[in-house]
């Protein structure tokens, strides 16, 4: 049991970082301080579909990772 849930902990961490990894920045620096705004007001439509889907992969894939953690924990192997 305990093999098979640090396992799942490895895997699920692997699949968080690479994630939080793909998802875009919110701003890209000075520029995207500077270009942030035309963006609000004209929008920004490109990508937005993939990072939905991203953002809500990372919610998921986060709750696995908590849920495992505490559940080692409370095996106490």
């Amino acid at each position: 049991m305990h093999t098979l849930l640090i396992t799942l902990l490895v895997i699920v961490a692997i699949a968080l970082i690479a994630v939080v990894l793909l998802q875009s920045g919110k701003s890209s620096g000075l520029s995207g301080a500077i270009s942030g705004g035309a963006e609000q007001l004209f929008g920004k439509q490109k990508a937005r579909g993939i990072d939905l889907v991203l953002h809500r992969a990372t919610v998921v894939l986060s709750i696995l990772f908590f849920v495992l953690t505490i559940a080692l924990s409370y095996l106490g192997l």
